[in-house]
């Protein structure tokens, strides 16, 4: 039997011949640009890339804004206030700040005055005292201007009080525990007080030297009762109210008598007609009964029947009918 005979296979593995190519070195062309001039591409080209620069260079704008301003508030120190009263205020103007009004400035600190607080810088009215001294006011002005209307009004009203007296009867204790204020601050109320006195009411120096005070007139008006009105104003225009009732009360009796005459004219005539017509019927009774009934009426009957109890007790009225 024959055999076939077997190939042996090649243990090195065959490669591909490849054709290689000669590779051609590629030239780029010469640049025109010179290497210290920007690029196309550096300056937007597009109308959003616009914006978001001009979006950019603002917020970086900003900020250095805000880190600017809050280093100098930071860095910066207040200024001490000038001394109240010196002469050098001009002078040192630009290293220290001039003491506010109502305000009292020693070794560059600021106190307010009475009545005032600190406010920053500014010394303005403390509300609690102003409260007082309306009150203390008031109360005087209550007092006195009450007493002069007293006295218009033909009372026992003083005309002129003393101021010291006045302020003293009101309670101080009641003030102060109401408002919370001290003794001393209560005593800038009362000469706030007194100056809003001095202002507005009449003064003079009385017995003694001691101040006193009077009401205004248009002002004491003011607490005058309307009973009191009532009565000042009749007493001050009597002649006038007088001879207006007279005026009324004439008119009032001249058209109560054209009202009376008018109503006896109209009644007289409506009774007149009421008294023929009884008078007829009683006459042609009589001619259709042959004379066998009287014709004639007594005056006395037909005023009984015609007129009213009342019209009765009126004689004028029976008058104008017959």
């Amino acid at each position: 039997m024959a055999s076939t005979p077997r190939t042996r296979k090649s243990s090195t593995p065959l490669t591909p011949i490849v054709n290689q190519k000669p590779s051609r070195n590629r030239i780029s062309p010469p640049s025109d640009s010179s290497p210290l001039e920007p690029s196309q591409n550096f300056f937007p080209t597009s109308r959003a890339e616009f914006l978001r620069l001009v979006s950019v260079i603002s917020i970086a704008a900003f900020i250095a804004f805000v880190c600017n301003y809050i280093a100098s508030v930071v860095d910066r120190q207040p200024k001490p206030f000038c001394t109240t009263n010196s002469e050098l205020d001009d002078a040192l103007s630009d290293l220290c700040e001039p003491c506010p009004t109502n305000g009292v400035c020693y070794d560059g600190k600021l106190e307010c005055e009475h009545g005032f607080r600190k406010h920053g810088d500014l010394c303005i009215e403390d509300s609690k005292l102003s409260e007082v001294a309306k009150e203390l006011y008031k109360f005087v002005e209550d007092h006195v201007c009450k007493a002069y209307a007293h006295h218009m009004c033909g009372g026992s009203g003083a005309l002129w009080v003393q101021e010291g007296e006045i302020l003293n009867r009101f309670e101080e204790n009641k003030l102060t525990k109401h408002y919370g204020i001290s003794g001393v601050a209560y005593g800038h109320s009362k000469q706030r007080a007194i100056e809003a006195v001095d202002k507005m009411l009449e003064r003079r120096m009385g017995h003694h030297g001691i101040k006193e005070v009077k009401c205004p007139d248009q002002l004491a008006q003011k607490h005058i009762p309307l009973s009191c009105c009532v009565q000042l104003w009749i007493a001050k225009h009597a002649i006038t109210l007088l001879a207006a009732g007279a005026l009324l009360v004439g008119c009032s009796v001249i058209l109560l008598k054209v009202r009376r005459r008018h109503y006896l004219s109209v009644r007289a005539e409506e009774l007149y007609n009421k008294v023929c017509d009884v008078v007829e019927d009683k006459a042609v009774a009589a001619r259709s009964t042959n004379n066998e009934c009287e014709p004639w009426v007594m005056a006395s009957w037909l005023r009984d029947y015609l007129l009213s109890p009342k019209e009765r007790k009126d004689p004028l009225l029976w008058k104008k009918v017959f």
